[in-house]
């Protein structure tokens, strides 16, 4: 038999001196409260953050943009379209509002000639089929800001106005003003009379030909450059402008003019234009409208939200926390709402107030069935926890059923409720961008837009001009991820059964 270990009694010692009294301590830990704890949990997760962040600098964006742009949301200029980005005036390079072309060598030197184009980068001679001959083709790069020279019809002030202007500067300060152009020169050409009129009909449908053109609407060149044919008074003097007359011959108070464009837009705006992330097929600034369209879409959103959060929590409480009757009646009328498309819903609404702003049926619409969710979301909750023994304790102590829904319960629920309000926003985003692009409804306007409405009017453009669709794009999408990975932080932090988990 194995020898048994004994333990004598002078194995053991004290840690605590004999004469010294021992006292309860303290708990070394900090009392710290539930949001407090939430608040640490979230703060432990990186993506929240970094969605919370994305989401912040968003905010401002729409805010803050439209205020320091440079531009209204309203201003529009029919020549300055699907203008590139560029970041300033006289950029080089990366972001310096041109993009590159490949067209016909007489095209190039037309557009050589105002400075629209760059030099050369390829040259190419290659035979045509329809012509039956060679021709050259040049890849460059153009500057979509540069525009030349167009024709404006002014009243007697403004022409005023313009020569004065002209008086005083130099030409290297950029005139305005230039010289008519004498479209007779047509009759003398070798041509047919149909060619003639051909010529004739294109310089009166557009005054972009400025220049002498061919019946191929070509340039015609001399010694490899542009002849222009000004047109003379009786005197000999050149015309940089023509007196209108009316049907019967009397002159009015109007005059035509022929306008180096781009100093014209120095004149009548103070600036030169310089629109950093582009231009679209209206001549808006597409920086100043998503901005101003992220506004609308969040506040759209961030309003429908709020509504149908608390429509949906008093609606869920009262059926999960009744129950029976109460709850078999709601649940079927929220089963027959939701049964309807949103789509029905617009839909009915756009023909039956036809007058009513866009904003408020879209507000309307979304409040008439959006709440469904949060209701249901409630509902459960509150089936979860109503019947838990720290529930039947305050009713047994007497609490009314008012402070056990809006004290015991409902706080208990917050995790699952605050995502799915936070949710709600990008939905409600979504939501109005699909009804735009589908042409269901628009909040399209020179005074207003929304991001689904650049959506829809960029997508025509896509292939040509993706820059009018990349923009609103980018941002619905940093949008709809930023508020998922958030929302799912908040519910995780405000989620009871993790408190005190870390």
């Amino acid at each position: 038999m194995e020898e048994e270990n004994i333990i004598s009694k002078e194995d053991f010692e004290f840690i605590h001196n004999k004469d010294e009294k021992i006292y309860d301590e303290k708990f070394k830990t900090k009392k710290i409260s539930a949001f407090k704890d939430s608040l640490i949990r979230f703060s432990k997760n990186k993506g929240s953050i970094v969605a919370f962040f994305i989401l912040m600098f968003l905010f401002l964006f729409s805010i803050i943009v439209p205020f320091v742009s440079g531009y209204k949301v309203s201003d529009s200029d029919s020549y300055y379209t699907n203008c590139t980005p560029r970041l300033f005036a006289g950029a080089d390079g990366f972001w310096d509002g041109k993009h590159k072309v490949t067209t016909k060598e007489n095209l190039y030197n037309y557009y050589y000639y105002y400075g629209a184009a760059s030099e050369p980068i390829s040259k190419v001679t290659e035979f045509d089929k329809d012509i039956g001959e060679e021709i050259t083709m040049v890849t460059y790069k153009q500057d979509t800001y540069v525009v030349g020279f167009k024709y404006l019809q002014v009243n007697q002030e403004q022409l005023n106005k313009l020569v004065e202007y002209d008086a005083k500067i130099s030409d290297d300060k950029g005139k305005i003003l230039g010289y008519m152009l004498d479209y007779s020169y047509i009759d003398d050409l070798p041509y047919t009379s149909e060619q003639k009129d051909v010529l004739k009909s294109i310089l009166a449908r557009d005054p972009n030909y400025f220049y002498q053109i061919d019946r191929k609407q070509n340039p015609i060149l001399k010694d490899n450059k542009i002849q222009d044919i000004y047109k003379k008074d009786e005197n000999g003097n050149y015309v940089n402008y023509i007196q209108n007359k009316d049907s019967s011959g009397n002159f009015l108070n109007s005059y035509q003019i022929r306008v180096n464009y781009d100093n014209y837009y120095v004149y009548k705006n103070g600036k030169a234009p310089n629109f950093v992330l582009g231009s679209n097929n209206q001549g808006y600034d597409i920086l100043t409208r998503v901005a101003s369209g992220g506004r609308i879409s969040l506040g759209l959103g961030f309003l429908v939200a709020l509504i149908n959060i608390a429509i949906g929590i008093i609606y869920g409480a009262i059926e999960g926390y009744y129950g029976g009757a109460t709850d078999l009646i709601m649940e079927r009328i929220s089963d027959i709402l939701s049964a309807v498309p949103l789509v029905v819903v617009i839909s009915l609404f756009t023909i039956r107030f036809s007058n009513t702003p866009s904003f408020i049926l879209l507000l309307i619409a979304f409040i008439a069935t959006g709440w469904i969710g949060m209701a249901s979301t409630t509902r459960m909750q509150f089936y979860r926890y109503k019947r838990q023994e720290y529930i039947l304790a305050a009713r047994t102590l007497g609490a009314k059923d008012g402070r056990l829904i809006f004290k015991h319960i409902l706080p208990n629920a917050i995790g699952p409720l605050i995502t799915s309000g936070i949710l709600m926003i990008p939905s409600v985003i979504f939501s109005e961008s699909m009804l735009s692009y589908l042409n269901i409804i628009s909040l399209s306007g020179p005074e207003r837009t929304s991001i689904g409405t650049m959506l829809s009017e960029g997508v025509s453009s896509f292939t040509t001009y993706p820059n009018n669709i990349i923009w609103p794009a980018l941002f619905i999408s940093l949008l709809m991820i930023s508020f998922n990975i958030f929302g799912n932080g908040l519910r995780d932090a405000f989620n009871p059964s993790l408190r005190g988990s870390e």
